[in-house]
């Protein structure tokens, strides 16, 4: 039987092509939902907010399902993230999305704690085999 050593010591594997597929994919999606979130939050004030968050935290929980680790909760994170920060950028002629609302802030603020707690729960490599503690 060889050892094989901590899972932290084991060297990181070149994900594969369709592997960054999918996370491009994800991060694509992300930008989306966090623009029609930003639409959707101010129309339908208390409901909007929600369905809002709601339509972020599946995104990020199902990525992080279907690549069976952290990385797929956090493209779509990070796609939501950077397409909502343009998004509060006023524009030369004063026009912007956002109003100076509690709604916005809380889109905001929310949408960013649903991300770190999506990437948080999303699955992490655990070590196979019958020899780890974790698996008896």
């Amino acid at each position: 039987m060889t050892e094989r050593g901590s899972l932290l010591a084991q060297p990181l594997q070149r994900p594969s092509a369709g592997r960054m597929l999918l996370y491009a994919g994800l991060f694509v999606l992300g930008t989306v939902v966090g623009a029609a979130g930003a639409l959707v939050q101010a129309a339908w004030f208390p409901g909007g907010l929600l369905l809002a968050l709601a339509g972020e935290a599946g995104l990020c929980l199902g990525g992080g399902r279907a690549t069976g680790g952290r990385g797929g909760a956090i493209a779509p994170a990070a796609g939501w993230m950077i397409s909502v920060i343009l998004l509060t950028a006023s524009r030369p002629e004063g026009d912007f999305l956002f109003g100076a609302g509690g709604g916005s802030y809380l889109f905001l603020l929310g949408g960013m704690a649903v991300a770190v707690i999506c990437a948080t729960l999303g699955q992490g490599r655990q070590p196979g085999g019958r020899d780890v503690r974790l698996g008896k």
